[in-house]
């Protein structure tokens, strides 16, 4: 696409077109703003984009593309933010030198140009280390993202005592996990906190890092893996979420068909964020689940009204991209729907219509999926496979909840539950 194309494109003014064919590095700006566009950037966000790479030039005085240390954009974004020239139509605001940060950095790593050293602090590079080497294992994002979370927490901690890791004992952790308890953590939380500990621990004995038998001393509250009681909604109100009709949504389509496959089949919401188009048979009516546990693979008959609702989904809401993902954003860049947005669509639906659960969100629909089988006869050996367990314990609270539904029933078929 010619440059000139592009800033026409994205740019009216006349005196604005003509600053962006004048400044430096016109080519490789031109040939950033075309990758934007090609990947389903909106013009505004493209336009912001072509504003703050004129600034950035200006501000690192570049006539020709060359390496820059990620402290250098720093520094500019420090000046730019008190420049008022560069603030004539929008003021500042909190998050500013961030995003000014974020996109010149990927400007300059768009064309490998960007020097991203690690820090020289211990602690950083201990945490890199042990975040590269959960990687290596394959482990979901969203367990990497709680592991980072938890170390890099007791590392801010270790830092405003000065206290340097290899002089880390058990008891120190315990110091640092009673400053949770005082500040209202739940025991599940103190619990989970101490099993991610554990982990880097472990990894930091195996390093040399730290002293032994420290992971081992880490001890964290007993707390029973299962509730006493129904975590999950009844099932006359999982037919109203079903039922329901979202119309101040967004994007109603799309939360009906997710709602469908969590009340259904039970699925956890990262297997639903990791459909792929490709996992759906419509010849066959069948489609394939990637388990979030043990890589497991399983594939489940298309029930009418999920498929149904898949399909709407897909001809009347889902945008036009280049993702094979089956939900994805529906603003650009269009990519995988993020876990924590499916969680807080389901939760708001279940708000908005007053269902009452322990629990909210779609781990909720999975609990009420179970029990609803359990008490259409399923063997907990059947309802264990059919969630993706290889544990039967991990179902069998179902059964102590619901001790009626241990009696025998004849056929099952999935447009039973409904």
């Amino acid at each position: 696409m010619p440059t000139v194309d592009i800033i026409e494109r994205i740019f009216n003014w006349s005196r604005v077109r003509h600053a962006q064919l004048t400044a430096p590095l016109l080519a490789e700006r031109e040939q950033y703003l075309a990758y934007l566009l090609e990947n389903g950037v909106s013009r505004p966000s493209v336009r912001s984009t072509a504003c703050t790479l004129m600034h950035l030039v200006r501000l690192l005085d570049l006539h020709s593309m060359r390496a820059v240390h990620i402290s250098e954009i720093e520094q500019a974004s420090a000046r730019w933010i008190v420049d008022p020239s560069a603030h004539v139509t929008r003021l500042v605001g909190p998050k500013s030198i961030e995003n000014f940060t974020q996109a010149a950095c990927r400007w300059f790593r768009f064309h490998n140009s960007l020097v991203e050293n690690r820090s020289d602090n211990p602690l950083d590079s201990c945490l890199c280390e042990f975040l590269d080497s959960q990687r290596e294992k394959r482990l979901s994002f969203a367990t990497i993202r709680s592991r980072r979370a938890v170390v890099s927490d007791l590392f801010s901690w270790m830092r405003s005592r000065g206290m340097p890791l290899s002089q880390m004992t058990a008891g120190d952790v315990e110091g640092f996990m009673e400053g949770k308890r005082a500040a209202g953590c739940k025991p599940r939380t103190i619990a989970g906190n101490c099993n991610r500990l554990r982990s880097f621990f472990r990894y930091a004995e195996l390093r040399g890092w730290v002293g032994t038998a420290i992971a081992h001393d880490i001890h964290g509250p007993r707390v029973p893996r299962f509730a006493a009681t129904a975590q999950g909604p009844a099932w006359k109100d999982v037919r109203r979420l079903l039922e329901s009709n979202d119309d101040g949504s967004a994007h109603p389509l799309r939360s009906t068909a997710m709602l469908f496959l969590f009340s259904i089949y039970g699925l956890r919401v990262s297997e639903v964020a990791g459909l792929v188009l490709e996992d759906f048979d419509w010849i066959n009516e069948t489609f394939t689940v990637r388990r979030a546990k043990r890589g497991r693979i399983q594939q489940f008959p298309i029930q009418f009204e999920v498929g149904e609702a898949i399909l709407k989904y897909l001809k009347d809401e889902r945008p036009i991209c280049k993702s094979r993902n089956v939900f994805v954003t529906l603003r650009p860049p269009f990519r995988r729907v993020g876990t924590q947005s499916i969680q807080n669509m389901v939760s708001r639906r279940m708000k908005m219509l007053g269902v009452q659960s322990k629990r909210m969100g779609p781990h909720s629909l999975r609990h009420a999926c179970a029990t609803q089988l359990l008490r259409k006869g399923v063997s907990l050996r059947e309802i264990a496979d059919f969630l993706g367990h290889s544990d039967l314990r991990s179902v069998s609270i179902y059964a102590k909840l619901d001790v009626r539904a241990l009696r025998k029933v004849a056929d099952f078929t999935l447009m039973e539950i409904l």
